[in-house]
């Protein structure tokens, strides 16, 4: 069966070339616009935060947001030509090729395959951290890494993502050629306990590895957050202080960890810039995601989508046209005793090129999962809201607005494909309303 007979081929390129110019399409649209919305509204603060914020703050977040944007819009386009030529223009292929040549077939030639692709892809995208980093973060006060340190920050996760990644490689390529027709069954139940494994590891072997923790130490703070805590009936290891200051000047403060190993961790820049009030308002905004479950919520939709995931990939792993379309020469079974051998040999490719697939499909249903995270946000904030002041939760989140120069005048249409977060407005009102 040749190439140019096999319909079904061009079908699926047509698609998935037709569904990557939508979506670059749409995001330098959207990003358009929201350059365009931000630079319009960069002369006046809204009225709704005229006296709580200066013209040259809500001029600086302007800024800083329109140029992430602009280079957002690059790295779109630089990724799109980066995934048309591993596809369509034979980059996969010729790595396939030249593996094949090397090591020849067999799982050795498959994990090299997946791990030169994802060091290439690595390097690819340093450029962009780079930029992103020692430019426009420099530019408005925020980068505090030398060059020194984002080295070593490279180097570590570079480590890290080797320690972990080639042995759930290894597995998953094994399975694929030894665990039969429901090897994918078998792939997601490894896929589902490494993530939870790792939720478990990256409190207290991961983090540390990057960040110092001390235990909070301001004894008034301690025990006013723990008796928010109480209230809200969350359990956890310890409250710690992260060194965040180190490498940036933003603001934040998060719960990770699993059971027992939960646990609460404050930047130190949120610590400086929070009153005990603010702090305590903001903390029990998280507490909310954990009393409506949010997280778990989530949690078990990503396991779900996963499932069928690996389910489909289980389908597409047999299908040649699915390799033919995205430009890649797939190993064929010339009989049935043929096809554990072909199998072998294709694992690896389909890994790479059914992520690309998701990446390229799964863009187009962003909107539904912002507008998801959002709701959940208006729910953690009317909790907050009910557990401590209103006043003191409206005055934390400008107070990080500015901080952190997110933009009070985003273009609605843009936020509502890419916020996970409602813009400040929108917030403020039902904070408000629920005050």
């Amino acid at each position: 069966m040749s190439y140019s007979s096999y319909s079904p081929v061009w079908i699926f390129t047509v698609l998935f070339a037709s569904a990557l110019v939508l979506q670059l399409g749409i995001e330098l649209w959207l990003a358009s616009r929201q350059a365009r919305h931000v630079m319009q509204h960069r002369g006046v603060v809204p009225p709704a935060f005229a006296h709580r914020m200066t013209l040259f703050a809500h001029q600086r977040a302007a800024d800083y947001t329109v140029d992430c944007v602009r280079l957002g819009m690059l790295e779109n386009v630089f990724s799109a030509l980066v995934l048309i030529s591993w596809t369509l223009l034979g980059g996969l292929d010729a790595l396939n090729q030249a593996l094949l040549g090397w090591t020849g077939p067999g799982f050795i030639q498959q994990l090299a395959v997946l791990l030169v692709f994802a060091v290439v892809s690595a390097l690819l995208g340093l450029p962009w951290s780079l930029f992103k980093t020692f430019v426009i973060e420099q530019r408005y006060g925020f980068n505090k890494m030398t060059a020194r340190l984002w080295l070593a920050d490279a180097v570590k996760s570079m480590l890290v993502a080797a320690l972990l990644g080639i042995p759930l490689a290894a597995a998953v390529l094994w399975l694929m050629q030894m665990a039969g027709s429901l090897w994918w069954l078998w792939a997601w139940a490894l896929w589902v306990g490494f993530n939870v494994l790792l939720m478990w590891l990256f409190p207290t072997v991961i983090a540390p590895l990057f960040n110092r923790f001390k235990p909070l130490d301001d004894i008034q703070l301690k025990e006013r957050i723990e008796a928010l805590m109480a209230r809200s009936g969350f359990q956890a290891q310890g409250l710690f202080v992260m060194d965040g200051s180190k490498r940036s000047a933003h603001a934040n403060a998060y719960f990770t960890g699993l059971g027992n190993a939960k646990r609460v961790v404050f930047f130190d820049t949120l610590l400086n810039k929070l009153n005990p009030a603010e702090l305590e308002a903001v903390l029990a905004h998280e507490l909310g995601h954990f009393k409506y479950k949010h997280i778990t919520k989530r949690l078990w939709s990503f396991f779900a989508l996963s499932f069928v995931g690996f389910a489909a990939l289980g389908w597409l792993l047999h299908q040649a046209w699915f390799y033919w379309g995205l430009g890649v020469m797939p190993a064929m079974a010339v009989n049935k005793a043929d096809i554990e051998l072909a199998v072998g040999n294709n694992s690896a490719l389909a890994l790479i090129l059914f992520s690309m697939v998701i990446s390229v499909f799964g863009g187009l249903f962003q909107p539904i999962l912002s507008q998801l995270s959002r709701k959940h946000e208006f729910e953690a904030d009317a909790y907050a809201v009910a557990q401590t002041n209103s006043q003191d939760l409206a005055n934390a989140l400008l107070k990080l607005y500015e901080d952190n120069a997110s933009t009070l005048t985003p273009d609605p249409l843009y936020a509502r494909f890419h916020y996970s977060h409602p813009p400040a407005t929108e917030r403020l009102a039902r904070m408000q309303a629920h005050g």
